[in-house]
């Protein structure tokens, strides 16, 4: 098997950083990486958007009215969560 070229390795990042691609491409990818800069830093640099994404995205919010329609809708005791 031929190891990925960094063209390979960025068809298949996404896939790659959501844990959805598989194993042994996944080792392919790494065993690569150990050896390219570039492709290690495009991966930590996407790691890191996300992760600062999650960290600083607001949570979307459910207006108090809504909420109530919809647990009424579905019959379900009131909303107790945060």
């Amino acid at each position: 098997m031929s190891h990925p070229s960094c063209h390979e390795f960025l068809s298949s990042l996404s896939e790659y950083v959501d844990g959805t691609l598989d194993e042994s491409l996944c080792n392919e990818i790494e065993r690569h990486m150990e050896g390219c800069d570039n492709c290690r830093i495009v991966i930590d640099t996407l790691r890191k958007t996300i992760e600062l994404y999650h960290v600083t995205a607001p949570q979307p919010s459910v207006p108090d009215e809504v909420r109530t329609r919809l647990f009424h809708k579905l019959d379900l005791d009131e909303f107790t969560g945060p």
